[in-house]
């Protein structure tokens, strides 16, 4: 039994048309907080498969510290008169390397727990960094005499030392050096590790020192040079690298079998000089602290480059953008019913709308079950499939004709086609969405130009 009488007009059928689509809204918006919802589920399920793996990764270093005395003035009261005396401190004194060369090879891996998936890597590090002390040292208000040579520290830092591996390797002029937790560079909060070093031979040449090591981290890997002349190669066998930070790279390759990049820093494009004194430990201006779990956004590394390993089909995504378009595919359905009751004369209760818009709302609800299981494109054709189907055979009943209800399959097949198109091409959604919009308004003018909405429906004139 129709609820849509036969008296109504066009114009009053339009509006129940709209207002039951306007109705559909709320369900709508329901599905979009549940894709939230398990989006925000799925990341914390990915820290906690991570845990204990190691974080987003920043290295840094190797950095040559040497402690200086230094003479300060301090004003004290004695005798009710303020009285300047000096004491003597020590501070410290950063050397970065003239020239540092290393190459990073990033062995990724994808671990899964359930339905949820997220990739973590190995990564080793090796190269090689020259140390000389300035012919200008002075200028910095430091003299040989006051620098305790044989108490220096070679640091090298990572944001999350839980990842690093046992046997970091570090040599100078092919002599090993004893390592010690800590200590690492204000560029990593402190993190890291360090060995002592007598730097005496530093004053008549420069020394060279050899490392390699390994570590563990998930999602990306920054790095923040600090030397005069920096030479960073990386490959890895992951496809689909982004790189950011404050430096891309001079070159690169991007294959399926992975890529490579060549980066290069200069001081001056730092901004840093190769000596600078006080303390180097955290609290500097250039701190880029990390903690484990947190990622780095390419905003947080404004002096180095972050390469981050992504994963292309974010489907949480994919399935958020297709809900915001759920309300044109509930429009061009309610369009087509309309313009059969309308022109058609087969007339369509609000029941049966509703019934239509449900069935359209639960496509979005199977898609994002069937995603997070079998895959965003699979998924898509498993829910559009199966909703075509289901709208058909019922339309073919409301319609009481399967020609008729074929044109409503064909429709939704059509929208479902677009719909999928303007999820692949992102860049040319807005163009695409437009350009149908266009048409579908040029379609129902030119289908309802006969229509005297506010009268009864008596059909199109001179049929």
């Amino acid at each position: 039994m129709s609820l849509l009488p036969s008296e109504r007009s066009p114009g009053t059928k339009f509006g129940l048309a709209v207002a039951v689509a306007m109705l559909l809204v709320i369900p709508l918006f329901s599905i979009w907080l549940i894709v939230y919802d398990r989006k925000s589920q799925s990341e914390t399920a990915q820290t906690s498969i991570a845990q204990g793996w190691g974080g987003p990764q920043v290295i840094s270093g190797p950095l040559l510290v040497i402690p200086y005395r230094d003479v300060v003035s301090e004003t004290v009261t004695e005798n009710n008169r303020p009285v300047v005396r000096a004491r003597e401190v020590w501070k410290e004194l950063s050397l970065a390397p003239e020239t540092v060369r290393l190459a990073t090879d990033i062995r990724p891996e994808r671990r899964k727990r359930s339905i949820y998936e997220v990739v973590v890597y190995d990564a080793r590090v090796s190269g090689q960094a020259r140390f000389a002390l300035p012919a200008d040292l002075e200028r910095s208000g430091v003299t040989l005499a006051d620098m305790a040579l044989d108490r220096a520290e070679l640091r090298f830092g990572i944001s999350d030392p839980r990842g690093l591996g046992a046997n970091p390797r570090i040599s100078i002029g092919g002599q090993p050096l004893r390592l010690q937790p800590g200590g690492g560079t204000s560029a990593t909060g402190g993190s890291g590790f360090f060995a002592w070093l007598d730097a005496r031979p530093l004053v008549g040449a420069a020394i060279t020192s050899d490392f390699a090591f390994d570590f563990r981290g998930n999602g990306s890997l920054s790095l923040a040079p600090r030397a005069g002349d920096t030479r960073w190669s990386v490959r890895s066998a992951w496809p689909h690298p982004s790189f950011a930070g404050g430096f891309l790279p001079a070159t690169h390759r991007i294959g399926d079998q992975g890529f490579s990049a060549e980066y290069r820093f200069g001081n001056l494009s730092l901004g840093q000089s190769l000596v600078s004194t006080g303390d180097a430990r955290p609290g500097s201006a250039e701190t880029m602290s990390v903690s484990p779990g947190m990622r780095v956004a390419p905003g947080d590394n404004p002096r180095g480059a972050t390469i981050s390993l992504f994963q292309p089909v974010d489907l949480y995504s994919k399935v958020d953008r297709s809900v915001k378009y759920g309300f044109l595919f509930i429009g061009f359905t309610f369009l087509a019913l309309l313009l059969f009751d309308v022109i058609g004369g087969v007339r369509v209760s609000v029941i049966e709308y509703l019934l239509v818009g449900a069935a359209l709302i639960l496509f979005f609800v199977l898609l994002l079950a069937f995603a997070e299981v079998i895959g965003f494109t699979l998924a898509y054709i498993v829910a559009s499939t199966g909703i075509i189907g289901l709208i058909t055979a019922y339309s073919a009943a409301v319609l009481g004709s399967w020609r008729r209800a074929a044109f409503i399959g064909a429709l939704l097949t059509a929208l479902y086609v677009v719909l999928y198109i303007l999820l692949s091409l992102e860049a040319f959604s807005l163009l695409i969405g437009s350009l149908l919009l266009f048409a579908a308004l040029a379609a129902l003018m030119y289908l309802t130009r006969h229509v005297r909405w506010g009268g009864r429906d008596e059909g199109p004139a001179g049929a």
